[in-house]
């Protein structure tokens, strides 16, 4: 358990594990595309260990920060991810044909994901306020009204992580309140939105044909090819570095669909591994979140959990073709920057809960 006074060193050791083991996937998966494209095999990598280093940087300020500190400021952190959502829109770089990065002169970053960490801290704040009235239906309502313009910019560019904000709210939500009969209304309003959502563009209900039927439409392309990436490994791979799908046949194969690669590579055993790192680090948030000695710490830790599992399971489903392509990536492993930078932030919140607001072991046995 966590002690008072000390980083939980189980989460630090998975997390480090993971980055780890994420940084030498993405090596082996981009090499041939950093070769094509820039004539560096390694342009990718280099990339991904400056964002990594600065996450780490910047995960360390965060842990070194009374978490309590921040609860008056997560108003301000929602309406930064709200202007900059609304920036995004207007003067946003376009990049594959989706919008979603903002340029800051030779870098670029994407708003959506810093949205992700300060939903989390903006919802853990506004729920502690309004702890006593969360049995009550228009509680509920209010809070999610409060969050469905973030939700509604950022699906506008990209509805996989507006998807991810939507359910991280639901489960801070269901975390905090005494009534869990108010769900079934909560979970119709939210198909309600999305399917209305969805319905604004024509391309995003095409998904849904693509994901049927693959193979009569072009751009099932990329989910077939990572299907036989992930029935060509076998029980132990092909052997790391030894990938065929990533030469070329699985578009921008370190980004979304770099678990189906691991799979070709690692085999089911790889995968296992790499999926057991995961539902480590969840344990511990769920560890802290249960020791936290306040509702606000309870929460960071919980949006924590909640983001981490999401992700984790929407990018795994779309690369098995169990959902439609959505374009999520792989937290960790996949390629991104940004993407990595803020979730090295948001472990850094988690690890100043378990540093500033956990009972100690000898605590919890007196």
């Amino acid at each position: 358990m966590a002690a008072r006074g000390r980083y939980d060193y189980t989460l630090l050791t998975v997390l480090g594990i993971l980055v780890l083991s994420g940084l030498i996937i993405l090596y082996s998966t981009s090499a041939y595309n950093g070769e094509v494209k820039f004539c560096d095999s390694s342009y990718y990598l280099k990339k991904q260990v400056f964002a990594t280093g600065l996450g780490f940087l910047a995960m360390f300020f965060t842990a070194q920060l009374d978490y309590h500190r921040l609860k008056n400021i997560a108003w301000l952190c929602y309406l930064v991810a709200l202007l900059l959502s609304i920036a995004v829109i207007f003067v946003g770089r376009e990049y594959n044909g989706s919008k979603r990065w903002l340029a800051l002169g030779p870098l670029s970053f994407q708003p959506s994901e810093f949205a992700k960490v300060a939903v989390i801290l903006f919802l853990a704040s506004y729920v502690t306020h309004n702890v006593k009235k969360m049995y009550r239906m228009r509680t509920l309502i209010k809070i999610m009204i409060v969050v469905l313009p973030i939700v509604g910019l950022v699906g506008a560019s990209n509805l996989s992580t507006a998807i991810i904000i939507l359910s991280i709210a639901v489960v801070l939500i269901f975390v905090a309140s005494p009534k869990y009969g108010q769900f079934i209304f909560l979970g119709a309003a939210g198909a309600g939105f999305m399917g209305i959502f969805l319905a604004l563009e024509s391309y995003r209900l095409e998904r849904l044909a693509v994901w049927k039927n693959p193979e009569a439409y072009e751009k099932g392309y990329q989910t077939l090819q990572g299907l036989y990436a992930i029935g060509s490994g076998g029980l132990f791979g092909r052997g790391l570095g030894q990938s065929i799908q990533k030469l070329g046949f699985v578009p921008e194969a370190q980004n979304d669909m770099i678990f189906s690669i691991i799979c070709e590579e690692l085999g089911l055993f790889g995968a296992c591994f790499i999926l057991m790192l995961f539902l480590l680090l969840i344990w511990r948030f769920f560890v802290i979140a249960t020791q936290a000695k306040d509702l606000f710490g309870a929460l960071i830790a919980s949006g924590a959990m909640a983001h981490m599992m999401i992700q984790v399971i929407l990018n795994i489903a779309v690369v098995t073709n169990t959902i439609p392509n959505t374009g999520i990536t792989l937290p960790f492993i996949s390629y991104g920057g940004t993407s990595v930078v803020f979730l090295l932030v948001e472990m850094g919140l988690v690890l100043s809960v378990s540093k500033n607001g956990s009972y100690c072991e000898e605590e919890i046995t007196e």
